[in-house]
């Protein structure tokens, strides 16, 4: 069920558990600013989803309280995670969902990876 991105953060969504350790996951890559670990049910040959280590319910809120160098951090953590992962070249997509109308299912700021395939066009048609 798609969440409102403007509500409190909510300390029991499933990423704080996976941050906490109380949820198993596949982990991909780990630093000080951010988290990826591979989706469960994936959309793509690769689907790694990354999450800020804070307590952010969606990029708009990451940005308005997020101090510079955690949004810096996070931000390159994506970019060393794709290239690391080989899908530079031949192609990646990004995709962060906001809010009701996005489809954002849980209430932690995450960004997908999608790779290993033509994904196609951005939205359906």
């Amino acid at each position: 069920m798609p969440i409102d991105a403007t509500h409190p953060y909510d300390e029991t969504n499933i990423f704080a558990r996976i941050l906490r350790g109380e949820i198993p996951c596949s982990r991909v890559y780990e630093d000080d600013y951010a988290f990826a670990f591979n989706d469960i049910a994936p959309q793509a040959p690769t689907h790694v989803l990354v999450i800020p280590k804070g307590a952010y319910v969606s990029w708009d809120d990451f940005s308005e309280r997020a101090p510079a160098e955690e949004i810096a951090g996070f931000v390159r953590a994506v970019g060393r995670i794709a290239r690391e992962a080989g899908l530079v070249e031949p192609g990646y997509r990004l995709l962060a969902n906001v809010g009701p109308h996005s489809g954002q299912e849980v209430p932690h700021l995450h960004v997908h990876i999608f790779a290993g395939r033509p994904l196609g066009p951005m939205l359906a048609r």
